[in-house]
């Protein structure tokens, strides 16, 4: 597979470990349609990868993720032909973060930088998170005028529980890496110069772990999720970004600076 936004490659050393970079530097991997659309993929095609033991996701550049691209769009896709289509591509965001959580392979985030929005989401995703201690947590959706969709808040709930779930979401608090890891939102926080070796750790404990009894627990835990998010109404996120699109004010506070 061939990606635009992606750039995916195997470790040399250890041929079992698969690192999985957003590559939109120049923009600090900001998010846009196509890299939904390639997160899911990538993440899908990973069902049938029976080689691979951990994923790691990161980002190129100076941050992990930095959510929605409101520049505009230098990768757009082809316009949706159809109303079923596009109601497709506003669940784009919502499915990368599904595939990325139902992976079976175990996946660690590496995350310096900004982690905001979407890739705040992406992030919260994985099963294990390791981040510099300046990193910035952060979902600015209710500043912008829209609600935090992606099923976001459930899996955010069953992180961090929900105190602190509220405080990120409704007052969209920045947390940095260092209270991360006093939340339990990232479990280790380190110096930037030490965040390579510290995902390194994470990587060699996965791997020292029996692979089938490891699959077997992460299934576990994907069906307990599955049973907290009862009454979950991520079905619906794409018909509410389009209606959040539609509020008064909404376009402007998307597009203005922070």
């Amino acid at each position: 597979m061939t990606f635009q936004t992606l750039d995916v490659e195997r470790d040399a050393e250890r041929p079992e470990v698969l690192r999985i970079w957003f590559n939109r530097p120049a923009r600090r991997n900001a998010v846009n349609d196509r890299m939904m659309l390639e997160v899911g993929d990538v993440f899908g095609a990973l069902q049938t990868d029976f080689t691979t033991r951990v994923v790691v996701l990161g980002g190129r550049g100076l941050s992990f993720c930095a959510g929605a691209d409101r520049k505009r769009d230098d990768q757009p896709l082809d316009p949706p032909t159809t109303e079923r289509e596009a109601r497709f591509r506003n669940h784009l965001g919502r499915r990368a973060a599904r595939a990325i959580e139902d992976c079976e392979i175990p996946t660690v985030a590496r995350i310096q930088g900004h982690a905001a929005g979407g890739g705040c989401v992406w992030a919260v995703s994985c099963d294990f998170r390791v981040a510099t201690t300046d990193a910035l947590f952060w979902y600015p959706e209710i500043e912008l005028g829209v609600p935090l969709t992606w099923a976001a808040t459930p899996r955010l709930l069953q992180e961090i529980g929900t105190a602190r779930a509220r405080q990120m979401v409704m007052l969209c608090e920045r947390v940095d890496g260092r209270r991360a890891e006093q939340w339990g939102l990232v479990h280790e926080a380190v110096e930037a110069d030490l965040l390579d070796e510290a995902v390194q750790r994470w990587v060699e404990r996965i791997l020292a772990m029996p692979e089938t009894a490891l699959h077997m627990t992460k299934t576990q835990f994907r069906g307990y999720g599955r049973a907290f998010a009862q009454g979950d109404v991520s079905e619906a996120d794409g018909d509410q970004i389009e209606l959040a699109r539609r509020l008064p004010g909404t376009k402007e506070r998307f597009t203005a600076g922070f």
